[in-house]
C-alpha cells in the first residue's frame, strides 16, 4: 500500500518524510521499508536516517544539498520495485514483577478501569507489542498494541522521579523507563532487564519493527533476574520473525 507522503527541509541538510500521523502498523512497516530500500542504495551523501512512528528524517552531509533534489530521489525510491529486500525482526520475551511493591498505580487503574488488578495485569502481558520508535531517553521503547480497554491518560503531574525499569501505560502505549528520570506514565510494574546498556556494542537491543512479549514474574524471580543482569550474566529469550 502506497501512501501520500509530505516532505519538508528540517535544517540545512536534512529531509523530513512524514505520513499520516496515526500510530498504525501498516505505515510503520511502509516507514521501515523506505528506511531499508533508501540504506540499500548506499547514497554516499546521505550520513544517517532515523525513523519514528510515522516519519523518516534523512540526514546529508553534502554542503550543496539540494532539498528538490533529495525529495525526487526518495520519491523515486519509494515507488521502485525494490521490495525484494528481506527484513528481519525480533521477539523478545521481557519479564515483569507486577507485585504492589513496584507497581503503584495499579490501584488507580484498576479503579479508573473498574477492573481487577488481576484483569488488567493479564490484559497487559497477554499482548505482543511493536516498538515503533526509541525515545523520549535513550532505550524508552514506545510500543503499540495495547489493549484498548487499558488505555489511560498520562498524569496531569508528571512524578519527579521514576525508577528505572518502570513498566507504564501512557495513552495508548505502554513502554518500560530505561533509567531512572521524571515521568508521567502510569506505573504498573517493573522489569530487572536493562533497555539501555552503554558498555555494550549495541546499547539498546530493540529496534524499531520488533516486538515485546511481556510475561509475568515472581519477586523473588525478579530479585534473582536482577542479580544476573548486574554481573552481566543475563541473556534475554529471544526470537526472529520477519515482517
Amino acid at each position: 500500500m502506497a501512501f501520500k507522503l509530505r516532505y519538508k527541509s528540517l535544517g540545512l541538510h536534512a529531509v523530513l518524510v512524514e505520513w499520516p500521523a496515526e500510530i498504525n502498523q501498516n505505515i510503520l512497516q511502509d516507514v521501515l521499508r523506505l528506511k531499508a530500500k533508501i540504506e540499500n542504495c548506499s547514497i554516499k551523501e546521505i550520513v544517517y536516517i532515523n525513523s519514528t512512528y510515522c516519519s523518516l528524517i534523512v540526514f546529508y552531509v553534502d554542503s550543496m544539498f539540494s532539498f528538490s533534489k533529495q525529495i525526487a530521489i526518495i520519491d523515486k525510491i519509494y515507488v521502485s520495485k525494490l521490495d525484494t529486500i528481506s527484513t528481519t525482526f525480533m521477539l523478545w520475551k521481557i519479564p515483569v514483577c507486577y507485585d504492589v511493591c513496584f507497581g503503584v498505580d495499579l490501584e488507580a487503574v484498576s479503579v479508573k478501569k473498574k477492573k481487577s488488578k488481576t484483569a488488567i495485569i493479564e490484559q497487559h502481558f497477554k499482548s505482543i507489542y511493536t516498538v515503533y520508535f526509541i525515545g523520549f531517553l535513550p532505550g524508552f521503547l514506545y510500543l503499540g498494541g495495547l489493549n484498548k480497554s487499558l488505555y489511560m491518560a498520562r498524569k496531569s503531574t508528571p512524578r519527579l522521579q521514576v525508577e528505572k525499569g518502570a513498566v507504564a501505560i501512557g495513552g495508548n502505549q505502554t513502554g518500560v523507563y530505561p533509567n531512572e528520570s521524571p515521568g508521567g506514565w502510569n506505573i504498573i510494574g517493573n522489569s530487572p532487564v536493562n533497555f539501555f546498556d552503554i558498555s555494550k556494542e549495541k546499547p539498546c537491543f530493540a529496534k524499531a519493527g520488533d516486538r515485546i512479549q511481556f510475561y509475568p514474574i515472581s519477586l523473588s524471580v525478579y530479585n534473582n533476574i536482577k542479580t544476573l543482569v548486574e554481573a552481566g550474566n543475563y541473556q534475554l529469550e529471544s526470537e526472529e520473525i520477519h515482517g
